[in-house]
């Protein structure tokens, strides 16, 4: 077994989780701030090698009918860099809704006594929550359908799970 990075990619951040296969273990790591395509690979092969992760899991943000939209074509190119240039194999989850649950969970946003309004700071702060729990999210999905596969006696491929997730030919990609 072996251990996975999840991550929730934004235009601005990437919310980061870390999952240990033989245990199911998800825990959340904190989040990058995005920049270029080689600083985003360097921060995100670090990580991997930090925790031993050996794939990468990408939320991948399809259209609410399963298509994949302009944000979702971003997103696989990113994915793809990051699997050439990390040297790891990416696996592409299904991410719709996972930030909208997490948001769903969060506190009240703190607010100023002052304005009435959020601080930038709380505002900061429950963004990087959100992250980080929707890279949970993918992991846990990831998680689940490996083994929901492997019950059903067939091991599938790195972000494949027959009939669950993600629409066909969306599949594993390696970047290559």
């Amino acid at each position: 077994m072996s251990r996975l990075l999840g991550l929730d990619v934004g235009d601005r951040r990437i919310g980061v989780a870390v999952a240990d296969e033989a245990t199911g273990n998800v825990r959340a790591l904190g989040i990058v701030r995005r920049a270029t395509p080689p600083e985003d690979a360097a921060r995100l092969g670090r990580l991997a090698s930090e925790q031993g992760a050996v794939e990468l899991v990408i939320g991948l943000p399809l259209d609410m009918d399963g298509g994949e939209g302009e944000q979702a074509l971003r997103t696989r190119a990113w994915g793809d860099e990051m699997a050439t240039r990390t040297g790891l194999p990416v696996a592409w989850r299904d991410e719709r809704l996972t930030t909208e649950a997490a948001e769903a969970v969060q506190p009240p946003l703190r607010r100023d006594r002052s304005t009435g309004r959020p601080t930038r700071a709380a505002i900061a702060a429950r963004r990087s929550r959100v992250d980080q729990a929707a890279a949970v999210a993918i992991l846990r999905a990831e998680l689940d359908a490996r083994v929901g596969a492997h019950a059903a006696g067939a091991r599938p491929g790195p972000g494949e799970a027959p009939g669950r997730g993600m629409p066909e030919g969306t599949g594993t990609g390696t970047g290559a």
